[in-house]
C-alpha cells in the first residue's frame, strides 16, 4: 500500500470514529483507536485534513452548519458571476460535462456500457461509474455497505451494460479528488439536470438551501421537487448535493447517510479556513 492510499484509509477511519464519537473523544483516545501515537496521529491527520483533530470535531457539529448558513451562505448567480476558480480541495472549479439526452435518458440505459469500480476516499469507500465520456456516478458507502450503495446506483439504469474496470477510471477519479478537473456525464431529467447545474455553483467551502435552489432553477416553489432532485443526484461530491441545507440551517437528508455529508462539509469548512 503507497504512503497516499494508508493515509486516505487512516483518515477515513478516523472521520468516522470522530464523527460517531462525538466531541468526548480525546487526542490520545482517537490516536489509540487508530493504533499510533498522538504526536503521529495529529501531524498526519493535520497534514491530510488541514487543521486538528480537535478542530475538525467542532466542524462536524450541527451549530457549525447553522454557522457555515449564516457566514457562508452563497447566492447562486453572485457565485456563478464570480467564478468557482478560488482554491479547493476537491471541487471548487468548473468540470467539462455532457448531458444525456432526454429520450436517450428515457430508455434506462438502454445501449450504453458503463464501467465501475471502488476506490479510496477521505470519506470511506467510494464507488465510481462511467461511461465513456466521463464519470455519471459516485456513492459512498461507508453508511449504507458496498452492497446497498452498488445496488443502488445501478438500479439507476436498470438496462444499461456494467462493466467493472477501475483502471479505466482511475486517472478520471484520481484528477477529480485532487481538485483537478475532470469529464461528468449526466443522466438525469431535464429538470434534475438543472438543479445539479445550479448545486455546481456553489463553491467549495459554502452552502445554499433548497429554496434558493428553486428560485436559482426558475421554479421559487418547487422546493421539494428540487429536494427530490438534489436526493437524485447520482454524481456525489463532484455535483455538491451536500452544499443543500435547509433554511433553518439543518443538515437536511443526504442520499449516502448525513454521516458523511457532514464530514465533506466539515472536510471542505476546514480546507477553506486553512487557505483564507
Amino acid at each position: 500500500m503507497s504512503e497516499e492510499s494508508y493515509h486516505y484509509a487512516v483518515i477515513a477511519r478516523a472521520l468516522q470514529e470522530i464523527d460517531g464519537a462525538g466531541p468526548g473523544l480525546t487526542l490520545d483516545g482517537l490516536a489509540g483507536r487508530m493504533g499510533m501515537s498522538a504526536a503521529h496521529f495529529q501531524r498526519v491527520f493535520s497534514a491530510w485534513v488541514g487543521v486538528s483533530p480537535k478542530r475538525y470535531q467542532q466542524y462536524l457539529t450541527l451549530d457549525h452548519a447553522k454557522a457555515l448558513l449564516a457566514k457562508r451562505f452563497t447566492v447562486l448567480d453572485t457565485a456563478l458571476a464570480t467564478g468557482l476558480s478560488g482554491p479547493s480541495r476537491l471541487h471548487d472549479l468548473f468540470l467539462t460535462w455532457e448531458a444525456m439526452s432526454p429520450g436517450d435518458y428515457a430508455k434506462g440505459g438502454e445501449g450504453l456500457t458503463i464501467y465501475w469500480g471502488w476506490f479510496d476516499s477521505p470519506f470511506g469507500p467510494a464507488i465510481v461509474m462511467g461511461t465513456e465520456r466521463g464519470i455519471c456516478g459516485m456513492g459512498f458507502a461507508a453508511d449504507m455497505g458496498e452492497a446497498a450503495v452498488l445496488e443502488d446506483l445501478v438500479g439507476r439504469w436498470p438496462h444499461g451494460t456494467f462493466v467493472e474496470d477501475p483502471m479505466m477510471l482511475r486517472p478520471w477519479v484520481l484528477s477529480a479528488l485532487g481538485g483537478e478537473a475532470a469529464p461528468l456525464y449526466l443522466i438525469g431529467a431535464p429538470f434534475q439536470i438543472k438543479v445539479w447545474e445550479a448545486l455546481l455553483r456553489i463553491p467549495s467551502g459554502q452552502v445554499s438551501t433548497y429554496s434558493e435552489l428553486a428560485g436559482a432553477v426558475g421554479h421559487p416553489k418547487a422546493v421539494r421537487a428540487v429536494g427530490t432532485a438534489v436526493g437524485r443526484n447520482p454524481i456525489s461530491l463532484l455535483i455538491p448535493c451536500h452544499r443543500a441545507l435547509r433554511k433553518s440551517g439543518g443538515l437536511g437528508g443526504y442520499h449516502w447517510g448525513l454521516p458523511v455529508k457532514r464530514a465533506i462539509l466539515a472536510w471542505e469548512a476546514a480546507r477553506k479556513d486553512v487557505a483564507a
